[in-house]
């Protein structure tokens, strides 16, 4: 399908948001899945907000997602340039042959007017829009004015009638050109407008597929008519449905993050973000909640899209983060965490590969537990403390201080390791402190809460002989007399 042709096309004015995100990963699996292009293309004619940092966090972004284009910026291709600021020269062209065919005309409006008369239909509580004054504006004289240096606005001359589309989403769907305002496609600066530039661009890079969110699905009929009057086929369209917060309201940061590289940040896995996000509208069979990227373009269809708004469950989000860290080998596991621990300043990128066996070891006793990478450094914050100064919980100080022996358990639990020589074995060495604590006349308790409070200072988590065995003889001896000391 050589025809196929989708693409995305960004605005690059601040942070890569979930639903660029989100809207992108259907674009390319529709495209990817059916042997067609997929385009990337920058939206930035707005100059006072679009900037070179957003643009290379949004290429970035997309990448850390596994997005690759065929056609767009770092790429090229035969459509180009790929982004909009670039092909302005063409836009005014367009303006220009649309206006003399009698598509579109010059309104002289002043702000000021236009400003007077939107207030007065709101005051009568009527639809602010265009009286049409310039409308029927003789040609000639349009263009004498203009010749004369006066400002004026180009506007697209919107027909009676209706328009009707077929929506891959949402079904058919009806516009009645009298709530359709003549919309302006040039602003008076000389800046072309979204939903004139966006057009222009699709029909030159020959764009036969257009997802988009639903909240451009007021913009289509205008694109609509705007492609009947140049004459260009007009592409299918897909109006993607709206991601909500748990509040059913617009995703916002009013219930959440809303930028991708919040949750690069606190760790959600790459293969997570994706599974959700592809769940956000769209399901593989109604049951199959956790599936991969291979998968999800084979058999995404933008025809199985639901209409209604997906709701972003933050708690579902960081279910399969934790699903997805539980399948992951051990080794790519240690890797994901390496440098959220070199950010936490526990150990660095040399301690790490230098340590690697020790390390993979410590990562392997929190696979179960955490569900985000940045989950893990917090949980093992305590093996590289220093060994008289562990940060005791209070809830493990007090399991610790109701036994009344404790010092005593264990000082003569500390002679007995010292004479053992497995351990580095935390089922042998358990196994033997079990027996010890019997042959004491001890309740596991008695040794078990005093000695986990000293080593890790926790009132819980992983095995206690695996603490044993990562802080290894000299480091558990120092924590257990510094301990006693402490707990006396």
């Amino acid at each position: 399908m050589s025809d196929l042709r989708l693409r995305i096309a960004p605005s690059p004015t601040g942070s890569v948001h979930l639903g660029l995100c989100r809207t992108a990963l259907f674009n390319w699996a529709y495209a990817r899945g059916r042997g067609g292009a997929f385009v990337l293309r920058i939206e930035d004619t707005d100059r006072t907000r679009s900037t070179a940092e957003s643009e290379a966090a949004i290429l970035e972004g997309l990448r850390w997602l596994g997005i690759d284009w065929d056609e767009g910026p770092e790429v090229g291709g035969p459509h180009g340039p790929y982004r909009q600021s670039e092909r302005v020269v063409g836009h005014k062209e367009t303006v220009q042959r649309l206006v003399e065919a009698g598509y579109a005309y010059r309104c002289f409006c002043s702000a000021e007017r236009l400003t007077e008369l939107r207030e007065g239909q709101e005051k009568r509580k009527e639809t602010p829009r265009y009286d049409g004054r310039c409308r029927d504006l003789d040609p000639a004289e349009s263009a004498r004015r203009a010749a004369a240096g006066e400002e004026f606005t180009v506007r697209f001359r919107v027909p009676e009638g209706a328009t009707v589309f077929e929506d891959l989403v949402r079904g058919s769907v009806r516009f009645d050109h009298g709530e359709i305002d003549d919309w302006i496609m040039l602003r008076r600066d000389g800046s072309p407008t979204y939903n004139f530039v966006v057009v222009c661009d699709d029909v030159d890079m020959r764009i036969s597929h257009v997802f988009r969110g639903e909240e451009h699905l007021v913009n289509t009929p205008k694109q609509i008519l705007l492609y009947e009057a140049l004459g260009e086929t007009v592409p299918r369209f897909g109006h993607l449905p709206l991601m909500l917060g748990t509040d059913r309201k617009k995703l916002s940061k009013r219930t959440g993050d809303t930028a991708l590289g919040d949750y690069v940040a606190k760790g959600y896995p790459r293969d997570a973000i994706i599974n959700f996000l592809c769940l956000q509208g769209w399901a593989l069979d109604g049951e199959t909640e956790v599936f991969d990227t291979a998968t999800f373009v084979e058999r995404f269809d933008i025809v199985d899209v639901q209409k209604a708004g997906a709701v972003f469950d933050p708690d579902k989000f960081r279910w399969l983060a934790g699903d997805t860290i539980r399948r992951m080998g051990l080794a790519d596991l240690a890797d994901a965490v390496a440098p959220y621990v070199v950010e936490a300043g526990q150990m660095s990128a040399e301690g790490i590969a230098a340590r690697r066996p020790w390390f993979e070891r410590l990562v392997a006793g929190e696979q179960e537990r955490i569900e985000l990478f940045g989950d893990f450094p917090p949980r093992v914050a305590c093996f590289f403390e220093a060994d008289d100064a562990v940060t005791f919980d209070p809830k493990a100080e007090k399991n610790a201080r109701k036994h009344e022996a404790r010092a005593e358990t264990l000082q003569a639990y500390l002679g007995w390791l010292e004479g053992r020589d497995d351990l580095d074995d935390p089922a042998s060495l358990g196994a033997a402190t079990k027996e010890w604590v019997q042959e004491k006349g001890l309740k596991i308790p008695a040794l078990f809460q005093p000695l986990r409070c000293v080593l890790t200072g926790q009132p819980g988590g992983r095995d206690l002989f695996d603490c044993v065995a990562l802080l290894g003889l000299e480091a558990t001896a120092a924590r257990i007399r510094a301990g006693v000391a402490r707990l006396a």
